[in-house]
């Protein structure tokens, strides 16, 4: 059985984290008031708090240092595939060909 998730804008995120921080009722009277889960606005302010920029990415996308991270890490598997090929290939090639005495 699948749950549906409601999506919340950035801008709303935003906007109702300011409301609840200036409107001098608890987060939880806020989040019902907004048909908001238990927890979200806790959860939203410590994100905008983390990043104030990069706080609310979006579903699928992923924040400039971790999209950085990401790409390093791809580039690193490949050069680490390329080295153990070139190792493979020293191997092979540094193998001293047998000679057939007595022929």
């Amino acid at each position: 059985m699948s749950r549906n998730r409601k999506l919340y804008e950035d801008s709303f995120k935003r906007d109702s984290v300011k409301l609840a921080d200036t409107s001098g009722k608890n987060d939880r009277t806020v989040e019902q008031e907004l048909g908001l889960y238990q927890g979200a606005l806790r959860h939203w302010r410590q994100e905008l708090q983390d990043d104030p920029l990069h706080a609310f990415p979006g579903t699928g996308h992923l924040k400039p240092l971790e999209a950085e991270n990401l790409r390093l890490r791809r580039e690193l598997d490949i050069a680490r595939e390329e080295r153990d090929i070139l190792k493979k290939a020293v191997a092979i090639f540094s193998k001293k060909p047998k000679t057939n005495i007595g022929l």
